[in-house]
């Protein structure tokens, strides 16, 4: 199925290069602002946007993200309002791929029926809910790819090749290869085992495989992406959008250009690997 992502994949690959995928989260510091950073992101060199829903229990996400989520949260924001964000994005961008990222427990209390009728509405492409592992694929998952919307799935470190195939049997859109065990927002401890990952990953799917948790820089970036099909970077640009705020927490005039600065200095870095060389 030709879908938003998998064009979008495919024509980074014709170019040469990864994709560069851009988290930030929906609502953060306030919905306006929110809304100015993720219009901005294309713009700035985003290939594949991944929209967080706050949750008030986030386990997967280090403090940057968490943080994100708590001002989000304070400042209103609701999955209702993250898919008005996305419906309001595609009056003037039909071709960039979006990907909510979260939790279940919000889509449960939304209806799942009725989360993946609206979610479709408003021109989403994909889920990625980081606690609903394979067994529980009933849930959410099934239910979304028969709707149309893709199902992205992570594997880890601790992913072995006895897991993997149980993992991979139900995703598309593309693969999301955590780089280290634990929380978002650490540091990669070794490219080239990385990239064997990705190598061992890809041995088993034709999806493409983004890598994230850890990419802080434009240099982590072209490392990345030497071998991966993308390059996924949130903990750095929710941090942007922290230290951008002034002394009551509000946005400030440099709020956006903090994030859309740091996305196109990544995506230079992502584009400085010519995979067709």
């Amino acid at each position: 199925m030709t879908t938003r992502l998998t064009t979008r994949f495919a024509a980074c690959a014709a170019e040469g290069r990864a994709a560069l995928v851009t988290f930030v989260t929906a609502g953060d510091p306030d919905f306006a602002t929110a809304e100015a950073i993720l219009h901005a992101l294309p713009a700035a060199g985003a290939d594949v946007i991944e929209l967080g829903v706050p949750f008030t229990d986030p386990m997967a996400d280090g403090i940057p993200i968490q943080l994100a989520g708590q001002r989000a949260l304070k400042a209103g924001q609701t999955l209702r309002k993250t898919l008005a964000m996305v419906r309001t994005f595609r009056k003037t961008d039909a071709a960039t791929p979006i990907v909510l990222m979260g939790y279940y427990n919000p889509v449960y209390v939304y209806g799942v029926d009725a989360f993946l009728k609206d979610a479709l509405d408003a021109g989403v492409d994909g889920l990625i809910m980081v606690d609903l592992p394979p067994e529980e694929d009933d849930e959410l998952c099934l239910p979304a790819l028969r709707a149309g919307l893709s199902f992205i799935r992570l594997a880890t470190p601790t992913t072995d090749d006895k897991r993997l195939p149980k993992v991979l049997q139900n995703t598309s859109g593309f693969v999301y290869y955590v780089s280290m065990t634990g929380i978002t927002g650490g540091v990669i401890g070794s490219y080239d085992a990385v990239g064997e990952a990705v190598a061992r990953i890809k041995a088993h799917t034709a999806l493409p495989v983004a890598v994230g948790f850890g990419v802080k820089t434009a240099a982590d970036a072209a490392a990345i992406a030497r071998g991966a099909d993308g390059v996924v970077v949130g903990s750095a640009l929710v941090e942007k959008v922290r230290l951008s705020l002034d002394g009551s927490g509000k946005a400030t005039a440099g709020t956006v250009p903090a994030v859309t600065d740091l996305v196109a200095e990544l995506a230079r870095g992502v584009r400085s690997v010519n995979k067709a060389a």
